[in-house]
């Protein structure tokens, strides 16, 4: 085995940060956190400041979106998926107390038709098959609105996000714009997924085009995706848009390339689920009153705002 260079080791510490941020979670204090990192004067990133801005409690029931909820509906049991870093779902220093913009969402909308929610985690790729058994009423993972996942789920659109690539700074790749690019190359990405679905479905263009195929590594940790990328055992990271730009803010020695593909997110539910329009009208409520661009900015995304909500729309296509 090759001793480490001065570039890894360097890398490696970065990643030992990133991994401290993610299991001590040092929640800033109060006030607007939308500053979700903190950086030591020589530059380098240290543990991640997680926003801990209250954009939920004082958002009010609307009758109106209440009212289309199935009759004698109080409570609803909501799926999630836990151990990423911010937008995502992960803890406060407290050990107990979930946080992340899908945890917001929920629980702003729960506000806005009156209910209570059971939270519940699950890992990312047992969430959707769960909700067909009825073991959850609700998803909310950051789940790309795709196609093939509308054959078996509806979904209440509430933000926009998507596919993107991120790798180790010292690397010669750029801009990703096809996938025959990755030809040859390890991909890291997230068990489930639909980058994992998306990477699968195109091997093909390697071979059609005479070239060796890319080799997909799936991971149902984010903090091991990143352990491979920096330990050379991946050459590219393909993730959520959103989590890749967090991600990279906090660690030095990696860099994010590119947008991929743009998907609308949205809550999940079981095909034909009685609870789609309710969602749909508590989400609209909550952008025409201005709570929507209060979480948005707190986690950092404003940019994937949507005007509206929808239930199931076609898969975005850029």
């Amino acid at each position: 085995m090759r001793p480490l260079s001065r570039a890894r080791t360097r890398l490696l510490a970065s990643y030992a940060l990133l991994t401290s941020a993610a299991l001590l979670l040092t929640a800033c204090g109060s006030g607007d956190s939308t500053d979700a990192t903190d950086t030591t004067a020589k530059g380098k990133a240290s543990v991640a400041r997680i926003p801990t801005t209250d954009v939920v409690s004082d958002i009010g029931k609307d009758p109106a979106s209440a009212k289309l909820l199935p009759a004698g509906t109080t409570s609803l049991t909501l799926a999630v998926s836990v151990g990423g870093s911010p937008p995502g779902t992960t803890y406060l220093d407290d050990g107990t107390t979930l946080t992340g913009e899908d945890v917001d969402f929920s629980l702003a909308v729960a506000k806005v038709l009156g209910i209570r929610l059971k939270t519940e985690q699950a890992s990312f790729e047992a969430i959707l098959p769960a909700l067909d058994s009825g073991k959850y009423d609700v998803g909310a993972s950051n789940f790309g609105v795709t196609d093939e996942r509308r054959r078996t789920i509806d979904f209440v659109t509430y933000i926009n996000d998507g596919q993107g690539f991120a790798t180790r700074e010292d690397s010669k790749l750029s801009k990703v714009t096809d996938l025959r690019q990755l030809c040859g190359l390890n991909v890291a990405t997230g068990a489930g997924t639909t980058f994992e679905a998306t990477l699968e479905e195109n091997k093909h263009l390697c071979a059609d085009a005479g070239k060796k195929a890319y080799r997909v590594q799936t991971y149902s940790e984010p903090g091991a995706i990143w352990s491979s990328l920096q330990q050379g055992r991946s050459d590219i990271v393909m993730s959520t848009i959103n989590g890749l730009r967090y991600a990279v803010a906090q660690q030095t020695g990696v860099k994010f390339l590119n947008e991929f593909h743009r998907l609308d997110v949205g809550f999940a539910f079981k095909k034909g689920s009685p609870l789609a329009p309710a969602f749909r009208s508590a989400v609209d409520k909550l952008i025409a009153d201005g709570a929507y661009a209060r979480i948005l900015k707190k986690w950092g995304t404003t940019g994937s705002a949507l005007t509206e909500s929808r239930i199931s729309p076609p898969e975005l296509k850029n």
